[in-house]
């Protein structure tokens, strides 16, 4: 059993790694993991694997009780690069403001924060917090603008003629969005937007004029934009004169006291991973591919005195059931949407189950109910001891952290049964609690609360993801017509159905009435099993659940029977199906 842990538990033979690459780098210290994250706009669920990954083999490493610090770099200093779409209360206007600091264009109308920067990250620090990710987050504008790294610039600056003799060998390289776009292959749009990600794997390496290779931008003096090139540099003065080639601003400054500009990306990041000493960083595809930003930074980091951190590629988080929301957003959905129609805890399990550089999706349309099931059945396996080592593992790191367990539902009935009440109660929370409470009469919820905060999650759900048309509207008045022209054998299922109601009041009572009712009219026992029965009586049970879906909502399906049966209530059933 040991052995099967070992070969599937991808956070502890990563812990391992790490803790063992610490204490050769950095005997006596903290283990340092590191994420990077851009607020260039909505900060969505392919970003969150970015901080899944070490923060799960950070919460690894706390459980064995080394100190440990994951540090969550905030690129708020990145040049705002474009407008994203479908964002409210942004318009074209903010297109002026491209190639200034993110933290330097407003937020969107109507935002409580001061900034681009900010709005973006503070929607991602609340899920953060709900899904219990412990982080140190370092804004770059601070660390800059600060004069923190004043000494790593002027050693790159020194340095430039190493650093460009080693970007030289990749500059012929193409981006993978480049290639993604070339090849003949179908490309999704979805999927290309996670691979670009924030974009700093796409920028530019330094500038090169009639003046030579340099790694730093300034941000312009006049109109704060980024399109400045270096002109002038004096390495025994540090004094840097630039032009903007927006405005037409020109400046001179000594470096050695400048604090309004950057290096760039592909120098900016190694150069972050000696000065925090990182020792773990995931990548995604983007920053992973030849000639890309951790490639390069392998060679680089040295210049710097530092050591690569130890690095696995992430691959693509895959939305399911997202077409109407991508489409209107222009992205795809991020970590808050997600936690609005499921409990971290699911979340969680999604990241933790895969290794790294295995895709995976994420539900937003049926399959989320069939995600819950597997859940569940995982809860009821780890419980009675049936789980496999490396499913009990990835259950204790969605449940909860070194720190303790996440909150969850006390009374955690099925999602599926819960999105069902949620959707024909339609916002009545006294008819919701009498019907959950039906679900098992000998052991009824006291309140709506137990079923919390799950219920929530999938009342959200069937609110904003199932379309309207496929929404449950109980029927008001008995079809009549159609009770009319019903035979002697449909009359008859509906009679047997009727007469077993009050003995069979309960979830599981009622899965045996109608599914046994078929059974019996043929002439077997309601208890019979399909090996006992002829194949013919499918077909009957489809029949006559057909009939009573047509009899109750006016349609060929609809929710389980059993629980839209509980739902629609004993008195409104007889009525409905003609008693």
């Amino acid at each position: 059993m040991a052995q099967s842990t070992e070969t599937t538990d991808w956070v502890s033979r990563f812990a391992d790694e790490v803790i063992e690459e610490s204490e050769r780098r950095a005997p006596g210290k903290p283990v340092v993991v590191a994420s990077g994250l851009s607020p260039s706009g909505p900060i969505h669920l392919g970003n969150l694997r970015e901080v899944m990954t070490p923060h799960l083999v950070a919460d690894e490493i706390r459980r064995r009780g080394h100190q440990v610090r994951h540090l969550i770099s905030w690129d708020d200093y990145d040049r705002y690069r474009k407008v994203p779409a479908g964002v409210a209360g942004v318009d074209e206007s903010w297109a002026e403001h491209i190639g200034k600091p993110l933290t330097s264009v407003p937020a969107p109308k109507g935002s409580a924060h001061p900034n681009w920067a900010e709005h973006f990250k503070a929607a991602m620090v609340e899920a953060l917090a709900e899904l219990g990710v412990e982080f140190d987050g370092i804004s770059q504008t601070a660390q800059y603008t600060s004069g923190a790294y004043r000494e790593q610039i002027l050693h790159a600056m020194r340095h430039r003629g190493d650093i460009d003799a080693i970007l030289d060998q990749y500059r012929t390289k193409k981006s993978p969005a480049a290639q993604a776009k070339k090849s003949q292959k179908p490309v999704d749009e979805a999927e290309l937007e996670a691979a670009e990600g924030s974009g700093a794997a796409a920028e530019d390496d330094g500038s090169s004029g009639s003046a030579g290779y340099f790694p730093y931008k300034p941000y312009c003096g006049d109109c704060e934009k980024d399109l400045t090139t270096v002109t002038a540099y004096d390495d025994d003065t540090t004094e840097l004169t630039y032009t903007c080639t927006a405005c037409g601003f020109t400046e001179t400054v000594r470096l050695s006291e400048f604090d309004r500009g950057k290096l760039v990306w592909k120098v900016d990041w190694p150069m972050r991973w000696a000065y925090e000493g990182v020792i773990f960083e995931p990548s995604g595809v983007d920053h992973s591919s030849p000639g890309s930003s951790f490639q390069v930074g392998g060679q680089i980091v040295g210049i710097f005195g530092g050591e690569q951190p130890i690095g696995p590629m992430y691959a693509f988080v895959g939305i399911s059931g997202m077409a109407k929301m991508s489409s209107s957003r222009g992205g795809v959905p991020t970590p808050g949407d997600a936690l609005k129609i499921m409990e971290p805890q699911l979340l969680r399990w999604l990241y933790a189950r895969r290794r790294p550089n295995q895709s995976f999706k994420i539900a937003f349309d049926q399959e989320i109910q069939r995600l819950y099931d597997e859940w569940d059945k995982l809860d009821a396996k780890v419980a009675d001891g049936t789980a496999l080592p490396a499913d009990v593992a990835a259950h204790a790191r969605a449940v909860g952290t070194a720190a303790g367990e996440l909150p969850r539902t006390p009374r955690p009935l099925p999602y599926r049964t819960l999105a069902s009440v949620a959707d024909i109660t339609a916002g009545h929370e006294d008819q919701a609690l009498r019907i959950l409470s039906d679900l098992d009469p000998a052991n009824p919820l006291g309140s709506l609360d137990e079923a919390r905060p799950r219920y929530d999650r999938a009342e959200a759900w069937i609110n904003t993801h199932v379309p309207a048309d496929q929404r449950t509207i109980v029927r008001e008045e008995p079809d009549a017509e159609l009770l009319k022209s019903l035979d002697e054998q449909a009359r008859g299922s509906l009679r047997l159905l009727l007469d077993g109601l009050d003995a069979h009041w309960s979830l599981d009572g009622l899965t045996h009435l109608v599914y046994g009712v078929p059974k019996v009219q043929a002439g077997f026992s309601a208890d019979a099993t399909p090996k006992e029965l002829p194949p013919e009586i499918k077909g009957d049970q489809r029949k006559f659940f057909a009939l009573l879906y047509h009899l109750l909502v006016g349609r060929d399906t609809g929710p389980r029977l059993p629980t839209l049966l509980l739902a629609v209530g004993q008195e409104r059933v007889r009525t409905l199906l003609g008693d």
